[in-house]
C-alpha cells in the first residue's frame, strides 16, 4: 500500500499564482492540496483546522504578513513545516522568515520548478532555500574570522542553538532536552549576549554561518 500523500495548503494573494502552485503540486502523486487562501488571516484559520503537514505562504499578504502567519501557525502545529514564499532576496526578509520557524524560503522565480522538492525537504524537518537565497546566506561564510566566537559556547549551548535555529520553540526544546522552557530561555538569552546578537534572527543567521544547521 502506498504511503499517504503529503498533504499542503498554498496561500498567496494573486490568483494566477496560487493556481499555478496548485496545478504544479496537483501533477506529483505524492502530494495533495486541501486548501488555499488569498490572505494571511483565512490560511491561519483554515490550517488550524486541515493541519496539513506543509503550508506554502507568500510573505506579503493583506490581514496577515506570512511572517506572522508562520508564527501563529506554529504556536499551535509546531510540527507543521512552512515554506515562504517571496520577491525578496535580501537577508532580511529571509532571516525574519527562518526566525519565525518557517524551513523553507523560495524566490517567486524560481517557485515553480523547486516547490515540490520544497515540500519534501521540509516535511522531513529539513531546510529548503532557493539557489540564490542559498548563495546569499553563504556569502556571509567569508567574513567568519579565524576565532569563531561558537568556540566559547558549551556543548549544550550549541546543541540548544541548533534547535533554535531548527525552529523549535522554547517548550519544544525543554520536552527533547528533559528541562524546563524557563532553563531554555535562560540558554537563549546567554547565548545572546556570548554571540552578540539582539533577537531570534540574529541566532539563526548565525547557526547557519557556522554550519550548525544546514542550508538545505
Amino acid at each position: 500500500m502506498p504511503p499517504a500523500p503529503i498533504t499542503v495548503f498554498v496561500a498567496d494573494d494573486h490568483a494566477i499564482v496560487r493556481e499555478g502552485l496548485v496545478t504544479i503540486l496537483g501533477s506529483a502523486s505524492d502530494i495533495e492540496v486541501v486548501g488555499t487562501a488569498a490572505d494571511g488571516r483565512d490560511a491561519v484559520k483554515q490550517v488550524l483546522n486541515l493541519a496539513p503537514r506543509v503550508v506554502i505562504l507568500d510573505i506579503s499578504m493583506p490581514e496577515l504578513d506570512g511572517v506572522e502567519a508562520t508564527r501563529q501557525i506554529l504556536a499551535k502545529l509546531p510540527k507543521t513545516g512552512i515554506v515562504v514564499l517571496s520577491m525578496h532576496s535580501n537577508a532580511q526578509h529571509i532571516f525574519q522568515a527562518l526566525e519565525a520557524g518557517a524551513r523553507g524560503y523560495l524566490l517567486k522565480e524560481s517557485a515553480g520548478k523547486e516547490i515540490a522538492d520544497a515540500v519534501r525537504t521540509v516535511q522531513l524537518g529539513r531546510r529548503y532555500l532557493s539557489a540564490r537565497v542559498a548563495e546569499i546566506v553563504a556569502e556571509g561564510l567569508s567574513n567568519r574570522s579565524a576565532a569563531s566566537p561558537i568556540d566559547s559556547l558549551s556543548k549544550r549551548e550549541r546543541e540548544i542553538l541548533k534547535l533554535v535555529a531548527d525552529g523549535a520553540s522554547s517548550a519544544a526544546i525543554a520536552e527533547k532536552l528533559f528541562l524546563s522552557p524557563k532553563t531554555i530561555d535562560s540558554y537563549r538569552s546567554r547565548l545572546m549576549q556570548k554571540l552578540h546578537v539582539t533577537d531570534l534572527a540574529g541566532l539563526i543567521k548565525f547557526a547557519i554561518l557556522h554550519g550548525l544547521t544546514p542550508l538545505e
